[in-house]
């Protein structure tokens, strides 16, 4: 299922996904960010409460700055993580780099939703990438391995 009715003109939307056509733009601008976190092994819960704003790159792609306070059982601290969206010849489509340029994985958004892997020592990440409309996305991050057992679910709704 791809988001979209037979015959429906692209962008419509029909289902539980919103096909995106041009990821960079749809990306671009001020996002504010819900992501809860769950160990699954232990029970332990966090909350990251901030911002995500998606700026041009010189020689194209998007920088994505995200800040905000991170509380893990308890203890807030200021958190930050910086990742880079590269051009891909497809226009619905991204390369999502490190902000050290290490490759962290592909994004295609042109049904709507997308899933990604990105091994990490013995660990796998992965990913579920879902638009809803012009102004709603959600990822969905399963990490497991010998090393972690975590959920972490993010909501990112366009500022103004």
């Amino acid at each position: 299922m791809d988001g979209r009715l037979c015959g429906a003109p692209e962008g419509a939307v029909t289902g539980e996904w919103w096909p995106v056509p041009d990821v960079l733009a749809h990306l671009a601008g001020r996002w504010r960010v819900e992501r809860d976190v769950r160990d699954l092994a232990s029970g332990a819960e966090g909350h990251f409460g901030g911002v995500t704003v998606f700026s041009a790159l010189d020689g194209g792609g998007l920088l994505h700055e995200e800040s905000g306070i991170f509380t893990w059982q308890g203890a807030a601290r200021p958190a930050t993580r910086t990742l880079r969206f590269l051009p891909h010849p497809v226009p619905g489509r991204a390369d999502v780099r490190f902000a050290d340029g290490r490759p962290f994985h592909e994004l295609d958004l042109t049904t709507g939703r997308y899933v990604a892997d990105h091994p990490c020592a013995a660990d796998l990440y992965r990913g579920e990438f879902t638009v809803r409309d012009a102004d709603h996305w959600r990822t969905v991050w399963r990490v497991g391995g010998p090393a972690k057992d975590l959920l972490l679910t993010t909501d990112y709704v366009r500022e103004r």
